[in-house]
């Protein structure tokens, strides 16, 4: 629970290898749960899996509340409200909610990389809203 952050937006991750945005691969939910204790009441919790074709690149992107994320294949360069950081496989990071991700890209030509996020919010809350042009 404490790693997770909530959001139920079927959402579809948008990525590209030539600079043009084209859909692959979707995020994937694999664990989702409605949380009701004294402390946390009526959150939805989920964890997503993704992964990022070999040279992949995300669009840019808000998440509206707080991600977790974690690192389980592979090293990708984040770039979080103008600041790009090199993650490598058992790193974790922390995303503030609303914060401009304006892109991910996979750093290897030939391996896929893969993330495990955690999100927990309101029920039906989008986990991941694309960015306006």
């Amino acid at each position: 629970l404490t790693l997770g952050l909530a959001f139920t937006l079927n959402a579809n991750a948008q990525h590209s290898t030539t600079g043009k945005s084209v859909t692959k691969v979707a995020p994937k939910v694999i664990f989702k749960r409605i949380i009701n204790t004294p402390e946390i009441k009526n959150q939805e919790v989920k964890m997503v899996l993704v992964t990022f074709s070999p040279g992949e690149v995300s669009t840019a992107h808000r998440h509206p509340i707080p991600t977790i994320g974690y690192v389980l294949e592979g090293e990708i360069a984040s770039t979080f409200e103008g600041k790009t950081t090199i993650y490598k496989k058992g790193d974790t990071f922390w995303e503030e909610p609303n914060g401009l991700h304006s892109q991910s890209k996979n750093l290897s030509k030939t391996k896929d990389a893969k993330l495990i996020v955690y999100y927990i919010g309101n029920k039906e809350q989008p986990f991941l809203v694309p960015e306006k042009k």
